[in-house]
């Protein structure tokens, strides 16, 4: 009977301080596992403008557990994750961030819960260290995809999850191109349980998620699990609809009651105009991003290309 296979996935965009010690501490980890499974690790590098890939290529030589993939461009971390799932062909499937953010310890206990029966095992933060902005802005994001998603997505958790094979062949059948990984996996279904861990801090280099990029994710978040937006335009333009039928009545019933008066608030007027006017901008940026996703998977274009794919035993 042939072993069982865990392949970890690791999506790497200029992570030349951190690939070391990162594999370094994987292989470690292996070792644990070595005793029942075969365990291999597949690098998708994302576009790296450092020596990351130089790297990558240097772990391989020395280690023929190591796939090395590496994408044509920058396509960004959630493209980089669905390239490295679609390549891994094993029982079970790990996905961990590359800044050692994500401890690769913390994966053993993913396995055992794994080796209970659970299909999807995810990290779940239960403390972070990071900056105050950034955990006020990932509280709010999470607060928000809770009230308004249609699958219930775990708090606090990112893309450190451990699959089952079955899993893994579900999600490669969503092909959007605008990509929640971690609201993909909620909406599949199966057993999934959380495993509480504490974040540490970025070991070397830069986030590769500056604000643009978060906001960016919680967006894909937000219109590709929810319907609310739409909803909420319909509750607004209703509600400035009867706040203009008063209003019309109010000025009816005023010069009936009082002929002589003047109603007065030019200002008043040009000010709600104003801001009719900017609901309306705010409605048709809501629908635009709605139809601009429609229209990217109409497109039908493929996800990614790999400029380089190296896997197999290492040559010599």
């Amino acid at each position: 009977m042939s072993r069982r296979r865990i392949a970890y996935v690791l999506p790497i965009h200029n992570e030349e301080g951190n690939i070391p010690l990162l594999h370094e501490r994987l292989t470690a980890v292996a070792a644990t596992l070595a005793d029942r499974y075969d365990v291999e690790f597949v690098y998708v590098d994302d576009g790296s403008r450092d020596r990351s890939l130089e790297l990558l290529r240097g772990l391989r030589a020395r280690d023929p557990r190591v796939s090395v993939y590496a994408l044509a461009r920058n396509y960004g971390h959630q493209i980089a994750v669905t390239a490295g799932l679609d390549v891994a062909d094993a029982d079970a499937v790990i996905v961990m961030d590359s800044d050692l953010q994500d401890p690769p310890e913390v994966s053993l206990e993913l396995v055992a819960r794994w080796e209970d029966g659970v299909d999807v095992a995810y990290a779940q933060r239960r403390t972070r260290d990071d900056g105050l902005f950034k955990r006020a802005t990932a509280h709010g994001f999470y607060w928000l995809l809770s009230h308004l998603a249609n699958v219930d997505i775990p708090r606090d958790t990112g893309d450190f999850r451990l699959m089952d094979r079955r899993v893994v062949a579900e999600l490669r059948k969503h092909p959007e191109h605008n990509r929640f990984i971690r609201g993909l996996v909620a909406s599949i279904g199966f057993r999934q349980e959380a495993v509480l861990f504490d974040r540490d801090a970025r070991h070397a280099g830069e986030t590769g998620y500056p604000l643009r990029k978060m906001l960016k994710l919680a967006g894909d978040g937000i219109f590709g699990f929810s319907t609310a937006p739409l909803k909420l335009i319909s509750r607004v333009g209703g509600a400035m609809a009867v706040i203009a039928l008063l209003w019309t009545i109010y000025l009816v019933v005023a010069r009936v009651v009082s002929p002589g008066s003047v109603i007065e608030g030019w200002t008043y007027l040009a000010a709600g105009m104003f801001l009719l006017g900017g609901i309306q901008m705010l409605m048709l940026g809501v629908l635009g991003s709605y139809l601009g996703r429609i229209y990217v998977e109409v497109q039908g274009r493929p996800l990614y290309a790999f400029a380089v794919s190296e896997t197999g035993p290492p040559e010599r």
